[in-house]
């Protein structure tokens, strides 16, 4: 056991001093969170580049109804300068030109014509005030056909949008109001980090053993040491090199969380303020009374995250890691303990690896069901079960389900790791002899 720590140690150590290592561990949060952050930043700035569209409507339909702001005029031409700019669009007074067509009740069609690109912003603008004004042209349509009185009235009454609450019980018949949005966004999230680590990882100690193996090494690791005991150390080695990662990343993650957070809402007072100054007092009061909205929005997310079992999660999440972990690198390393090229080993290493790949390929039919027959299985099947049941935990599940999946991960751990002893004693000092699945067979039953 000691020769094992000993590998453990050196494994564990010779990863965690490598430069790659403490760049990837401390630049993937800061990526990840700038990944996050700077579209949403980018989007909450004011676009302050002015435009004129050139509008043509022969139908008279939006004449002076479409609202200019304070970057983007409406600018409405005769036919004739319709023609010309339709032609040859070439201006330097003019962004676009927006065509509205006399069909536009039947067709809802409009078009808009530039000689570069129309931006995101500007055609969604022009689109949502377009369709304003033809669903108020069209109800007046319909009221002067009916002749009911204050039928426009009762027309736009019927707009509804509508918000379902869902209620979580505990176990005391306590209400506590829940997600199934965030529900289901943890747990895919947290079955998609087992997925990637367990992957990344595994793999990690499969390419250790083959460079062992081809450069010799093991040969006089092994005089002094068990092949068992070599391959135990290096697994849990490697496996707390992704466990101190993991760390890392939530301590930066939380850290990086509550900075964007505070920044955040530092900008969005400032976008009020500077709202206020520009704007007319009713339109900076209906900002200012959306700033408190928003906060209390974000409370009632963090509210309902704190809601689930966050301490059951966090466990499972470890659990299932290193479950997970354990269970695929042990049959990885013996995959490289059995082979002598990459080629060999990228061919035995599919069907080992189907497992896991299909239950990412299940991923998202289980968060948006995890109760049906599908996510019980999956999340029982020990080789499935590492990232299926952290999709389902946060929806809540039995016990006894819990339990059972536990044990039989545990108990397929054992027995994976004693097949991969008996091949890696036999495939370490093997060279220049391609292997397949039956042969490996036999080297299972080999006697020590």
């Amino acid at each position: 056991m000691n020769k094992s720590i000993l590998i453990l140690k050196r494994e564990y150590l010779t990863r965690v001093k490598k430069k790659s290592f403490i760049i990837t561990t401390l630049l993937i949060p800061i990526f990840m969170a700038a990944l996050t952050v700077l579209p949403t930043y980018l989007a909450m700035m004011d676009d302050k580049e002015e435009r004129t569209i050139a509008v043509y409507d022969p139908t008279s339909l939006i004449l002076d109804k479409l609202e200019s702001n304070q970057f983007t005029k409406f600018h409405y031409i005769p036919k004739q300068e319709y023609q010309e700019l339709s032609q040859n669009f070439k201006s330097d007074k003019y962004y676009a030109l927006l065509y509205v067509p006399e069909n536009i009740l039947t067709t809802n069609r409009a078009e808009m014509i530039s000689n570069k690109q129309v931006t995101f912003d500007v055609k969604n603008m022009v689109t949502s005030r377009i369709e304003n004004i033809i669903e108020t042209e069209k109800r007046k349509q319909v009221v002067n056909e009916s002749g009911i009185p204050d039928l426009e009235k009762k027309l736009a009454a019927t707009k509804t949008s509508i918000t379902v609450d869902t209620i979580k019980l505990g176990e005391k018949g306590e209400a506590k109001k829940s997600s199934t949005e965030i529900a289901m966004a943890i747990g895919y999230l947290a079955g998609f980090l087992i997925y990637m680590f367990v992957f990344i990882y595994g793999t990690m100690v499969m390419r250790g053993v083959m460079e062992e193996k081809s450069n010799r090494i093991v040969e006089v690791i092994i005089s002094s040491v068990k092949p068992f005991q070599l391959l135990f150390g290096k697994i849990v080695g490697i496996g707390l090199v992704g466990l101190t990662q993991i760390a890392i990343w939530m301590i930066l993650g939380f850290g990086i969380t509550s900075g964007v957070t505070a920044f955040m809402g530092h900008g969005s007072s400032e976008a009020v303020a500077q709202a206020q100054n520009i704007m007319s007092s009713q339109a900076a009061g209906q900002i200012a009374q959306a700033a408190p909205a928003q906060s209390n929005v974000t409370m009632e997310i963090i509210q309902m995250i704190g809601n689930l079992n966050l301490p059951l999660i966090i466990f499972s999440l470890f659990f299932y890691f290193v479950g997970g972990f354990i269970l695929y690198a042990s049959l990885q390393g013996a995959i490289g303990s059995a082979v002598d090229s990459d080629e060999d080993a990228q061919q035995m290493m599919l069907p080992v690896m189907m497992p896991l790949i299909f239950s990412i390929i299940i991923l998202f039919a289980v968060a948006k069901n995890p109760e049906g027959p599908l996510a019980f299985w999956a999340s029982i099947i020990p080789f499935t079960s590492p990232v299926i049941m952290m999709v389902r935990i946060p929806f809540g599940v039995p016990a006894w389900q819990l339990i059972l999946s536990m044990v039989l991960l545990i108990g397929t751990i054992f027995g994976c790791i004693w097949m991969a002893g008996k091949i890696y004693r036999t495939g370490i000092l093997m060279y220049g002899k391609k292997v397949n699945f039956k042969e490996i067979v036999k080297w299972l039953f080999y006697k020590n």
